[in-house]
């Protein structure tokens, strides 16, 4: 199986980045590509700009990288409660070529923060309104206060939020 694994933050020290990487890490004998919304620099998305510029080489490059996956690993940063801007503009600039911009694939779908809420706010929104842009999401996941309970060597530290990734994980390849 190969994943496509990535935070939807174009934060250079993402914690969602690593948590996304770490969890994909966790899936057996699957083949990782891990890519950053760092490399498919964009325009801020307008309508003028698509009349004026036409469809970005990058925002086809990240489609393809979707099109080219089995599954989606996908950590959510959460600004003001909704999505980081970096990862939104890539999202509807890939949105306006191909409406189903997760091309139908399953997802582990997943959120943390430096809060005690771990990114809720915006895994629940996207959790709902996902599927209608092609995500098949299998399960979600959020890590709260990500600095308590994780580390680089170790990964997650928490047994009990452990053992629910772990769970989640199961239930995602389903």
């Amino acid at each position: 199986m190969k994943i496509l694994a990535f935070a939807g933050s174009n934060s250079k020290q993402s914690i969602n980045k690593k948590l996304a990487v770490y969890a994909a890490g966790l899936y057996s004998e699957a083949k990782v590509d891990v890519i950053d919304v760092n490399d498919y620099p964009l325009p801020l998305f307008s309508v003028d700009i698509e009349k004026e510029i036409g469809f970005p080489d990058a925002a086809q490059a990240f489609l393809d990288k979707i099109n080219s996956a089995d599954f989606i690993v996908l950590s959510l940063a959460e600004n003001n409660a909704s999505y980081n801007v970096g990862f939104k503009n890539l999202f509807d600039w890939a949105s306006r070529k191909n409406k189903h911009v997760f091309q139908n694939k399953p997802m582990l779908l997943m959120a943390t923060s430096d809060g005690k809420r771990g990114a809720q706010s915006v895994l629940e929104f996207a959790a709902q309104s996902f599927p209608r842009y092609g995500a098949v999401v299998k399960a979600t996941f959020s890590l709260p206060s990500f600095f308590q309970n994780f580390n680089e060597e170790d990964g997650i530290t928490n047994p009990e939020l452990k053992n629910q990734l772990l769970d989640k994980i199961k239930e995602s390849i389903q």
